[in-house]
């Protein structure tokens, strides 16, 4: 199975005690979110944190459709829940279209499409 990898940036709302707060529900989030997002096949997320911006990194499968995903969560009501939640903590980048809440981050360099040197 081939995977994808998709990166992904927003900021926190700078405030030490919400900053703590938003690492800690991050710990172990809700059985029904992981649920959701390993049925919309994300095979790995993690998400790293400097100062207040955050980066996400997402490997997902071959078939992964973020728009089928957005269509999913918006009638799912746990998700919702979670959502809404996790945007007490959370801001668009300065970048950030209006429509979205993690922006799509473009990739500018890999170490593995660089060619071998020669011998």
């Amino acid at each position: 199975m081939s995977t994808q990898r998709q990166c992904l940036a927003l900021d926190l709302i700078d405030d030490c005690a919400l900053i703590a707060e938003y690492e800690s529900l991050h710990q172990q989030i809700w059985p029904q979110i992981c649920s959701h997002l390993r049925d919309h096949g994300v095979l790995d997320m993690q998400i790293w944190r400097l100062g207040t911006r955050v980066f996400m990194v997402m490997d997902t499968t071959s078939e992964f459709n973020a728009q089928a995903m957005q269509v999913a969560s918006a009638s799912n009501s746990r998700v919702q829940e979670w959502e809404a939640l996790m945007w007490r903590y959370q801001q668009r980048t300065p970048w950030t279209s209006p429509h979205n809440k993690w922006e799509p981050m473009t990739k500018i360099f890999s170490l593995a499409e660089q060619p071998l040197p020669a011998p």
